[in-house]
């Protein structure tokens, strides 16, 4: 195999490396980190090693990524209050629309109470197509032991969040009111569209204010939204509709400084049933153009 050669393979492979670099470690710069060290690490293979360049370059990301969220989740241990994946607003995916919902800041949350083996094995599998054998190779296990962990991860996730499809236009429908009734105050209005279980999520990373645990349940979540209206009153609040994660979601500027980044997870019935804040500026400074 050429060097020219080695070179188009990855280039090709490239945006599929890095969507599952990002969905194993859920931040943009370490897919990027991991996406180059596989690189380095293909120039330096041996040819008579790679059977398929594509497999061949998934599996050492894939074995990447694990080293890198094993040690991920250490930090993650200390984290203060709830860690949410870094979003990806307005970010250009080469991606068939079908794998938008893997990417959603609601499936990458329900990811993270996966072993990272049981994630590699999932999306390795259901997202991006590779055989058990190529699993197994990855993770350094038995093919049967790889068709373990993916049913496992999988029957972990449809308990966790059902597989079901929410029309676009209602998602973008849904923000809107929910955007009014904040703006409006009214908490009525707010109060129905939520399932009765509905769950806020807030990461601030213990950097600004935020809610260290999530606020489980509808009227908790009411009482949680009515206090940040009447604290935050006053303030220059801005509001920008974006693509997030492949899904409508929406950013807020305070002073015409990005603020947060939410997106909304709806049910069958399209009532919103988780909502998903994140605050951390570490995190937001990839998208501070936006503000």
């Amino acid at each position: 195999m050429t060097e020219a050669s080695r070179l188009d393979h990855f280039t090709e492979a490239r945006p599929m490396l890095l969507s599952l670099a990002y969905r194993m470690l859920g931040t943009r710069a370490d897919a990027e980190d991991v996406v180059q060290e596989a690189f380095l690490r293909w120039q330096a293979a041996e040819a008579s090693e790679i059977a398929s360049p594509r497999a061949y370059l998934a599996t050492i990301t894939a074995r990447l990524a694990l080293d890198h969220l094993k040690s991920a989740r250490v930090k993650r241990e200390t984290y203060v209050g709830t860690w949410l994946p870094e979003p990806l607003v307005n970010h250009p995916s080469p991606e068939k629309l079908e794998l938008a919902e893997s990417l959603s800041v609601a499936f990458l949350h329900v990811l993270e109470s996966l072993s990272p083996p049981e994630r590699a094995a999932f999306l390795l599998h259901d997202i991006f197509d590779a055989d058990y054998g190529e699993i197994a190779g990855a993770l350094d296990t038995s093919e049967a032991n790889a068709r373990q962990l993916a049913t496992r991860a999988r029957r972990h996730l449809e308990e966790r969040r059902p597989r079901f499809t929410v029309d676009r236009a209602k998602q973008e429908e849904v923000l809107g009111r929910f955007l009014a009734a904040c703006n409006s105050g009214d908490m009525t209005s707010f109060r129905a569209m939520l399932r009765e279980d509905a769950v806020s999520y807030s990461d601030g990373g213990g950097k600004v204010y935020a809610a260290i645990n999530p606020i489980f349940g509808a009227d908790r979540v009411v009482r949680l939204y009515a206090g940040l209206m009447r604290r935050n009153y006053g303030q220059a609040f801005g509001v920008v509709f974006a693509d997030v994660n492949g899904q409508p979601g929406v950013c807020f500027t305070v002073d015409g400084k990005l603020s947060m980044v939410t997106t909304l997870d709806l049910d069958e019935n399209a009532r919103i049933r988780a909502l998903y804040h994140v605050l951390n500026p570490d995190e937001l400074a990839g998208v501070q153009s936006l503000a």
